[in-house]
């Protein structure tokens, strides 16, 4: 695989974790396969379950509560399923596994990064923001500040998030269908925007939760069967796979012109450190945005107000990090079981020796050389219906930051007119699933990595800082949150936009002349917040700074113990 596949494609997508886009970047353009009825089939088997249950849902969908947070009375076994389907994504997927194909052992760097956000959010957020929210992040953010400017902050860095990822998704879903199911492209994006505004306008979070618990279900247990053959096939013994893989990689090698010494390294190169990342800012900077970016994803924050206490939140990270953490397991066994039975098999492999499809293709491949034809079909089925997960996740946490935080309380001042808070909802969902299609279909040809680092430097670097300080430091002010939310939510958008991945690769300017030097922004963005909300607050002695100091004694009460949580955060 190509050295820009590895920088641009794979570095972006890490820094963008749930999305398709990863996938897309590397398959745009792919040739339209002869259709795959078998994966049709599976996928129209599980589109006519998830509508039924969006039926189901629809009549338990009465209220705002209902619609945004299925009235918190999902367990937290259940919740934790549907973060996990919320999280592990196409480009988890596709792209750990096809990482781990291309570079081995540094396909890890991925799967452990994408996991070590969690224990912040287990042990810093989760109850807090169970005891603090109702609907949104910037219930929590808000709680005891002016509600305006903080809620105008929150709306604005959640709905960066949200458009850039769904721009993502959409173009990821028509890339993916288009190799996988033989469908245009634009055919693709539709029927994706179709189902998602379905499963939203109607079901709400009810539908939406059991849409991911289903997808995290098919996907664990696609991926299970998938590690289970190939362990398998080597008697259960990891040593056994790994010495297979360094043979192939060597044997591929020696193939491609390389002497027997030189053939021998590149072989045992899989099974140690490389070049992913070259110096320690890049280090820092792109840990960081993993770490971090996961405690700022507004569509992951909003599912802990989707159950009845605190302590469920807390059992619902429990369970997420553990099905997560599994997960990413086996994508470490795919991505060397592709090594082994994909790169050693000629039907998968064009004329000039690379895999049909493109690298991120390696764990279709993979279930096609374990499980056949069928087990293809429903492998593919289950890429598309993460799509439609992660889709409908993050269409719901738009329409919130819009009817919630502007419309009912920034607009209405707190006091919506019966149900018009819910009307809201829908048509902001209808205008999201809308611009979302047009947006997927004019960006099919473009380099969409910028989008999804840009959509994750900004929830590491806007959203995260906000939430922190408002919530653990006493005299963090309206006024301080606000300055330096805002300064991480611009600097992040005019670092990614002056980094090599936009303004050489996507602009077409000469190599090294991007003005900054690195991929990711979240080491000086992120900072550069922190220092924003410190030093306005520092500076901020005006009568409602000294307010919202005085309520951060009552907040911490309620964030420690929950006493009070039942009733509307909004005040």
């Amino acid at each position: 695989m190509t050295p820009n596949f590895l920088r641009n494609g794979l570095i972006a997508a890490a820094l963008a974790m749930p999305g398709a886009a990863m996938a897309a970047d590397v398959i745009q353009g792919g040739q339209k396969q002869a259709t795959n009825w078998t994966a049709i089939t599976m996928f129209a088997v599980f589109v006519l379950g998830t509508l039924y249950i969006t039926k189901w849902a629809a009549a338990k969908t009465k209220s705002a509560a209902d619609f945004y947070t299925a009235g918190g009375g999902i367990t937290g076994f259940q919740n934790g399923l549907a973060i996990a389907g919320d999280y592990m994504s196409a480009a988890s997927f596709l792209g750990i596994s096809a990482a781990v194909m291309v570079s081995g052992y540094d396909g890890l760097i991925y799967s452990i990064g994408f996991l070590v956000g969690w224990p912040i959010l287990t042990f810093l957020m989760a109850e807090r923001l169970r005891n603090l929210g109702r609907f949104t992040f910037a219930d929590v953010a808000a709680f005891r500040f002016a509600q305006a400017p903080v809620r105008i902050f929150a709306a604005s860095g959640t709905l960066v998030v949200v458009a850039f990822y769904l721009i993502a998704q959409m173009v990821g879903a028509g890339s993916l269908i288009q190799l996988l199911f033989g469908l245009d492209y634009w055919i693709a994006v539709v029927i994706v925007g179709a189902l998602m505004m379905i499963y939203v306008l109607f079901g709400g979070m009810t539908a939406t939760t059991w849409v991911q618990i289903i997808k995290a279900c098919l996907l664990l247990g696609g991926a299970t069967f998938m590690s289970f053959m190939v362990m398998w096939h080597y008697g259960f013994s990891p040593e056994a796979m790994f010495a297979d893989a360094v043979r192939v990689k060597a044997d591929l090698a020696a193939a491609g012109g390389k002497t027997a010494a030189e053939a021998a390294v590149a072989g045992q190169s899989i099974m140690g450190p490389g070049t992913f990342i070259k110096d320690p800012i890049s280090a820092i900077s792109f840990g960081m945005a993993l770490m971090f970016g996961t405690a700022g994803l507004p569509h992951i924050l909003m599912r802990f107000f989707t159950v009845p206490s605190a302590k469920e939140a807390r059992k619902s990270v429990m369970w997420a990090t553990g099905w997560i953490g599994y997960f990413y397991l086996l994508t470490f066994i795919i991505g060397f079981g592709a090594i082994t039975f994909v790169l050693t098999n000629p039907e998968f492999l064009d004329d000039t020796g690379a895999l049909v499809g493109g690298s991120n293709m390696a764990a279709v491949h993979l279930a096609q050389a374990v499980g056949g034809n069928v087990f293809l079909g429903f492998i593919s089925a289950v890429a598309f219906a993460t799509i439609l997960a992660v889709v409908a996740g993050l269409t719901l946490s738009g329409a919130s930051a819009v009817s919630h935080d502007l419309y009912a309380t920034v607009i209405k001042n707190g006091n919506p007119a019966p149900g018009s808070e819910l009307r809201v909802s829908r048509i902001t969902t209808l205008v999201l699933g809308l611009v979302a299609v047009v947006l997927g279909i004019a960006f099919k040809n473009q380099n969409i990595a910028f989008m999804v680092s840009l959509a994750f430097a900004v929830a590491a670097s806007a959203n995260f800082p906000v939430l922190f300080m408002s919530v653990l430091w006493k005299d963090c002010t309206t006024r301080g949150a606000v300055a330096g939310g805002f300064l991480g939510l611009i600097s992040s958008v005019v670092l990614t936009v002056l980094s090599p991945s936009v303004w050489e690769a996507t602009l077409g300017n000469p190599a090294g002349s991007a003005p900054f030097p690195y991929t990711s922004p979240a080491l000086f963005s992120m900072t550069l917040a922190f220092l924003g909300i410190w030093i306005v607050s520092k500076m901020d002695n005006g009568a409602r700074a000294r307010i919202d100091r005085a309520g951060f004694a009552a907040q911490q009460v309620r964030s420690e113990t929950g006493i009070g949580a039942s009733q509307a955060s909004s005040h």
